[in-house]
């Protein structure tokens, strides 16, 4: 006995998904979803318009500056 495909687990793929970009721009894609939103497209990333620009880190930074005030350093150890 062969084994079969299982019928009707996958999901609706729409070929015309609209794309939104937090810059602005539009443009339609294939997706499983019908609208996506996206903080970053071509039009806006610096590796395609060669413009540097600042992205939110959400505080990565501070973060780390944070957690690296916690540590101490560890003691050397005495000869004796």
């Amino acid at each position: 006995m062969s084994p079969s495909m299982k019928i009707d687990i996958h999901p609706q793929y729409n070929t015309e998904a609209k794309v939104t970009c937090a810059c602005g721009n539009t443009f339609t894609t294939g997706s499983t979803r019908k609208e996506l939103s996206v903080e970053i497209c071509s039009v806006c990333h610096p590796f395609y318009t060669g413009a540097t620009r600042t992205l939110d880190t959400a505080g990565r930074v501070e973060k780390f500056k944070a957690r690296a005030s916690k540590v101490v350093a560890p003691k050397e150890k005495s000869k004796k």
